[in-house]
This record gives structure tokens, sequence and C-alpha cells, in this order.
């Protein structure tokens, strides 16, 4: 892919990330397929009928474990509506985590690009080396752009 739609995808992205209600990191992601079709997007957020107040939100303990990250839901919609993400190309906001990184790979996804996210929060830094490291392992090229 080119690097002009790399950045529209990553774009489009950021935008949908907007659309999470976590009042402390918003991630999207953007699902494409070989021909640039876009076969699935997902935002950060709780899963369709949990309610989503502020109590929840503002609440770490509460919020983890109820929390569906961006890529999953992208992942859990195109299954939802009956989408392949067999050899797609995942253009998200934010590093994959271990957890997503492992969806990604089992959904299929043959590629995973992100920006430039800057610092790393410390306390994230070892679940990215393991995802990057379980992404290469697995064939899954990975790109910072």
């Amino acid at each position: 892919m080119s690097e002009k739609w790399d950045f529209r995808f990553i774009e489009l992205a950021r935008h949908i990330a907007l659309w999470s209600k976590d009042p402390s990191t918003k991630v999207g992601c953007v699902v494409v397929g070989e021909d640039r079709e876009i076969r699935s997007t997902g935002f950060n957020g709780f899963p369709r009928g949990i309610d989503d107040d502020e109590d929840r939100l503002l609440d770490r303990d509460k919020k983890y474990p109820l929390i569906c990250h961006a890529e999953e839901n992208a992942i859990m919609h195109a299954a939802r509506i009956g989408v392949s993400l067999k050899n797609s190309t995942a253009y998200v906001t934010w590093p994959p985590c271990s957890r997503c990184a492992r969806s990604l790979i089992q959904a299929g996804v043959k590629e995973v690009v992100y920006p430039d996210a800057g610092e790393i929060p410390e306390r994230w830094q070892e679940d990215f080396n393991i995802s990057n490291a379980m992404m290469k392992e697995a064939g899954v090229n990975v790109r910072c752009i």
C-alpha cells in the first residue's frame, strides 16, 4: 500500500477513535482488504448493551474487565457480519497489546500499521514488546509510520 493510503487509513482510525467514550485513552482501528476496501472498524469501548456510564469509565477497576479494545471490536464486528479479515491490514492509532496481537494473528491479519506513539508508558512497554515478538514470529508484518 502506498504512503498516501497508509496516512489516509491512519487518519480514519484517528477519527474513529474519537467515538470512544473512554476518558483516558481513545484508540481506533480500520481493517482494510487487499484492494483498499474497508472491511471493518472498531474503537475501544464496552460491549453492546453494557452501560458505559461515567462511574464505570472513570474507575479502572470497573472499566478494565469490561472494555473491548479497538482491534477486538473490529475483529468481532467483522465476525458478526460475516466478513473475513484474512490477508488484511489493520491500521491502529496505538501499538497493539498482546491480547489484541493474539486476536489479530488468529483473524488472519497479515499486516499491522500504527503511527509513532512517541513515549510508551513504562507500564505497557513489556506487553508491547511481547506483542511485537508474537506478531513477528507469526509472520505478521508490523510497520510504524
